[in-house]
């Protein structure tokens, strides 16, 4: 049956302001050598709340527009002080070595059972936490986050919202995914990795989160018909992603030879973003492109 990977990056176009460059790849996976290409989409996505004027308004506050439905409330700011968060963090360092103890799958959710998405690098959690409160009975959630702020104020944000199909970890991925994804009882049904620590300098490209372990990882435990979702800000981040996933192409084949329904234009860009909701980068993204 089928492994998807969807790729969908932001991209920053020179000498202007950030433009959204989505690109939807799903990648089926299959016993046959055969080949695959790619479709990548490039669109902007409306917003669901209607403003006259986005310039007035800041991009935090689109990004509160955009996941009002959330209704969050500002008591962790009482409870946690102001979330400042650090930009990149190096995962190399000894302080992130060590593997994320593995939870009690039947404390962490409702049902184990249940088809599990794991978002690496979680950031806030909004983007997460919308997804879980639109299936509370289909799927299950798991942010894995190297900023152990942002996971205290999403899981205090779980509890708000009375949410018992998502759960949130201070976590490496790099060297905790395997163990949790293995131990999961259900089957692994996407992974995504949004606009990760783009590690800008040649020398810390090693630092990048998407390495041919953690690749190797994700199509192992993957389920048939599972997806990966890939976004980026910065172009050169996002086509190393593809490439890492594109050495798979032995077991790998894009969505549109298997999907005649996803639409591509002639450079093969995708016209609509797949998962239903902007990420928050993408949100920022937008409001600053032409």
């Amino acid at each position: 049956m089928a492994s998807s990977l969807c790729l969908n990056s932001c991209a920053a176009v020179p000498g202007a302001a950030k433009q959204i460059l989505s690109s939807l790849i799903l990648l089926h996976k299959f016993p046959s050598s055969l080949g695959h290409k790619y479709c990548i989409s490039k669109t902007s996505a409306s917003l669901s709340v209607p403003i006259t004027d986005k310039k007035e308004i800041r991009s935090t506050d689109l990004v509160a527009l955009e996941y009002a439905d959330l209704n969050l409330t500002d008591k962790i700011s009482q409870e946690l002080g102001h979330v400042r968060i650090r930009q990149h963090v190096n995962p190399l360092s000894s302080s992130f070595s060590v593997p994320a103890p593995v939870p009690n799958w039947d404390e962490a959710f409702k049902d184990p059972t249940l088809p599990l998405m794991v978002d690496i690098g979680s950031g806030s959690g909004r983007f997460l936490l919308w997804l879980a409160k639109q299936n509370p009975d289909s799927q299950n959630y798991l942010g894995l986050e190297i900023r152990a702020k942002l996971v205290k104020r999403a899981e205090f944000w779980v509890k708000e919202l009375a949410l018992s199909n998502i759960h949130f970890m201070f976590a490496n991925a790099a060297v905790s995914f395997k163990q949790l994804a293995s131990t999961y009882p259900g089957p692994l049904a996407l992974v995504s990795i949004l606009c990760p620590d783009p590690h800008f300098k040649k020398r810390h490209h090693k630092r990048r989160v998407v390495q041919t372990p953690l690749v190797n990882s994700i199509l192992t435990r993957l389920m048939p018909e599972g997806k990966v979702f890939i976004q980026s800000d910065v172009v050169d981040v996002a086509e190393d992603m593809r490439k890492q996933f594109d050495e798979e192409s032995g077991v790998l084949q894009h969505i549109d030879t298997v999907d005649p329904s996803v639409l591509c234009d002639n450079e093969g860009w995708l016209l609509n973003n797949p998962m239903g909701i902007r990420t928050e980068r993408e949100i920022h993204a937008d409001k600053y492109k032409f």
